[in-house]
């Protein structure tokens, strides 16, 4: 992906190549509280950006299983500022033998190394859902 970097109309403005990419990741929570909820979910983009290297962040999309009611996710990752963009968050379907209480995350980023690879991070029981990302 290309990007113009330049302030204004008629100013020199120089071309930056970009890297944009997807990093997942998933964590349970061990109650369906406020600060459980914000915990974990806080905990999870913290790890996955101490694990990765990017040049800023595109967006983040965050699912949670229908037993997560007490809080969105999305607000304690907003309100804790530890990977500021845009956010969305829905509710995973309901589905027979699904891990009862994840939150999943998708982290858009954009770096300017071309050999820049996503480290997906699954932590707690959620590391069960990928073995080979798993963060324990």
């Amino acid at each position: 992906m290309r990007f113009l970097h330049g302030k204004k109309r008629g100013h020199c403005r120089r071309e930056i190549k970009m890297k944009v990419y997807a990093i997942r990741g998933a964590i349970t929570a061990d109650a369906n509280t406020e600060e459980e909820i914000a915990a974990k979910s806080i905990a999870l983009v913290k790890r996955i950006k101490e694990k990765n290297s990017f040049d800023y962040v595109v967006s983040i999309m965050i699912s949670s299983t229908s037993d997560l009611t007490a809080s969105y996710p999305a607000k304690a990752i907003r309100e804790s500022g530890a990977l500021p963009a845009p956010l969305f968050s829905c509710i995973e379907p309901g589905i027979e033998g699904a891990l009862p209480m994840c939150i999943r995350v998708m982290i858009t980023v954009c770096s300017s190394d071309d050999a820049a690879e996503a480290v997906h991070v699954y932590m707690g029981k959620a590391a069960a859902l990928r073995r080979e990302f798993a963060d324990e």
